[in-house]
C-alpha cells in the first residue's frame, strides 16, 4: 500500500507539473470561503480534500480496492482521528478552567468535510459560532 501511494502521489505530481491535472480550485478560492464562513461549499465537499486522492476510474480493479483502502485509513487517521483529538482538548480545557476565556485558532483543514472539530463540539453540547473575517471578537 505504501509504495502504490507513494506511485499514486508521484503520478498526480507530475500530471500537475506537465498541466495535465488541474486542481479545481485556487489558494485564494479557499481564504475567500474560508473567511465567509462558507465551509459547505462546493470546494469543501470531499473529506479527503486534505490529503491525497488515489481512487480514479483508469485504476484496474485490484488497484480501486487497493485505493479505497488507503483512502479510508487517510480518511480514519488523518482527519477523524484527528479531529476528535482536538475537540476533546478543546473541550477539556473549557471543562478544566470554566472561569477563563479562551481563543482557539485551527487550520481550515479542521474545519473541511465530516466529522470536523466544530462537528465534535457540537455533539458534545457546545454552542459554536462563526466569526466572519473583519468582525470584532
Amino acid at each position: 500500500q505504501v509504495i502504490f501511494a507513494l506511485n499514486q502521489t508521484l503520478l498526480q505530481q507530475e500530471s500537475l507539473r506537465a498541466g495535465s491535472f488541474q486542481i479545481p480550485y485556487t489558494t485564494e478560492d479557499l481564504i475567500k470561503h474560508y473567511n465567509c464562513g462558507d465551509l459547505s461549499s462546493i470546494i469543501f465537499n470531499h473529506d479527503t480534500s486534505q490529503v491525497p486522492n488515489f481512487i480514479n476510474a483508469t485504476l484496474p480493479a485490484h488497484e480501486r480496492v487497493t485505493a479505497q483502502e488507503i483512502d479510508s485509513y487517510f480518511r480514519q487517521e488523518l482527519i477523524y482521528k484527528r479531529n476528535e483529538r482536538m475537540g476533546r482538548r478543546v473541550k477539556d480545557l473549557l471543562e478544566e478552567h470554566p472561569e477563563k476565556s479562551f481563543f482557539f485558532a485551527f487550520g481550515a483543514g479542521h474545519f473541511v468535510g465530516n466529522n470536523t472539530v466544530i462537528d465534535v463540539l457540537r455533539r458534545e453540547g457546545y454552542e459554536v459560532e462563526h466569526t466572519p473575517a473583519g468582525q470584532a471578537i
